[in-house]
């Protein structure tokens, strides 16, 4: 292996050499911005596939996320899961648990379960019924996590385009719902729509 593959295997190889088979990596995409859901994605990869380029999501460009998206969803020894916590959810329980109710639904999407979890960040949702380990910045670090953090990304970003249709003046196919000056205008000017997350401070800021 190169020291790209080494870096990005680190976790898995560990695991793997204590008899561990199905290694789920979870990411999630969303969680930041003014709008949309919150998506999750469990992805298990076996060992000796590696997917060249592979990388965090944020550190790929989107023809470089797509054509990687294809590859995992495609690949006959690649199995994932989505899980997705809408608006309302988000604005009842908390971007945090609703980030963990859409992680447990992409790990119970998968179509086996998996025998230990590596999750992107510090925190692991509680309760929860799996073996796992939080990996700060595990997207970098992680094959299987950097995959979760595409499927994830790519989702969401499919899901706000269509959106943007729907809603139209907000810019939601660009900023994906980020917080960008054009969309705190559009806020400004055309007040709030269904996707918006309303108990966030930044969006109440932009209607005071």
């Amino acid at each position: 292996m190169d020291n790209e593959q080494d870096r990005l295997l680190q976790y898995e190889e560990s695991l793997f050499a204590k008899g561990f088979l199905r290694i789920a990596g979870v990411d999630e995409a969303g969680r930041g911005p003014l709008a949309g859901p919150v998506f999750a994605a469990a992805c298990v990869i076996p060992r000796g596939l590696f997917f060249q380029g592979i990388n965090d999501s944020k550190k790929l460009s989107s023809s470089e996320r797509e054509g990687l998206f294809d590859q995992l969803t495609h690949h006959p020894d690649v199995f994932y899961g989505i899980g997705r916590a809408d608006v309302a959810l988000i604005d009842q329980i908390n971007i945090l648990q609703a980030t963990f109710f859409a992680m447990r639904q992409a790990i119970e999407q998968l179509s086996l379960p998996p025998d230990y979890v590596l999750i992107d960040g510090s925190l692991l949702p509680k309760p929860f019924p799996y073996r796992a380990q939080a990996v700060v910045r595990g997207d970098a670090q992680s094959q299987s996590i950097a995959a979760a953090s595409i499927l994830a990304k790519v989702t969401r970003d499919a899901w706000m385009k269509e959106e943007d249709l729907r809603y139209p003046g907000y810019g939601f196919a660009r900023h994906f719902g980020y917080g960008t000056p054009t969309h705190k205008t559009a806020i400004q000017t055309l007040g709030a729509c269904p996707i918006h997350r309303k108990s966030f401070a930044p969006f109440r800021k932009q209607l005071i």
